[in-house]
């Protein structure tokens, strides 16, 4: 008899690393329902990237969730302040940071999670390229996965949350390579935080920068169309 097959909810923005890090849950056996959060971001073609990856993958689940953190701006994805293109700078918080969004989109996470009777969130952050962000780090992860299992039925009764985090010490060339070995075609993928009107990639911001590194540092062809 086959064993039962369990679900993990993913965290799905659409990114490089939101995709490698579902297509590793469905590598792990887990039926995929995938989480995009329609936050009124900037980058909006990365929610038909989403879309794409979530039919790809063979998600079970694509809920697309409206919020609009415009209404609270604070950030130059959500407010109407330039995106910088000068280069990453180092032991900064950038201000492309928005405020407290890991914690938000993780407790989305776990409410779909009670809802569907799933015990495992899967997020693509990470530490090691992208250390400006506070909420990608292991302490934070590390400390909503406690609170998780105090705030909620499933956890207080024993039945236990876990947020796996497979790309939090991985470069971005670990993470173009595993997609490559996943067999996963990273142009479905969408990094850039400041689209052309005709939807190139800007080819300046920190993530387009890092993104064309982390290809040619894996020595793979990066498939972005940059403006």
């Amino acid at each position: 008899m086959a064993a039962k097959s369990k679900s993990a909810i993913v965290l799905l923005s659409g990114g490089l690393d939101s995709m490698v890090a579902a297509g590793l849950a469905r590598e792990a056996g887990y039926d995929l329902i995938a989480l995009t959060i329609d936050y009124n971001q900037r980058h909006r073609i990365e929610l038909d990237s989403a879309a794409t990856i979530a039919a790809h993958l063979g998600a079970i689940e694509h809920i697309v969730l409206p919020l609009d953190l415009t209404r609270f701006g604070g950030s130059a994805l959500t407010a109407d302040i330039a995106v910088p293109k000068e280069g990453v700078e180092e032991n900064a918080i950038p201000i492309t940071y928005v405020p407290a969004r890991n914690t938000i989109f993780l407790s989305l996470c776990l409410g779909l999670a009670e809802a569907r009777g799933a015990r495992d969130l899967w997020i693509g952050v990470n530490a090691l390229d992208y250390s400006g962000y506070p909420d990608c780090r292991p302490e934070f992860i590390r400390a909503f996965e406690g609170m998780a299992n105090l705030a909620t039925k499933a956890g207080v009764e024993g039945d236990h949350f876990s947020v796996h985090t497979p790309l939090l010490h991985m470069s971005k060339a670990d993470i173009a390579t595993q997609a490559a070995r996943l067999g996963l075609d990273a142009g479905m993928s969408w990094s850039c935080y400041d689209p052309t009107p005709d939807n190139k990639a800007c080819g300046r911001c920190d993530s387009c920068r890092l993104r064309a590194k982390g290809f040619a540092d894996a020595g793979l062809p990066d498939p972005t169309v940059y403006a």
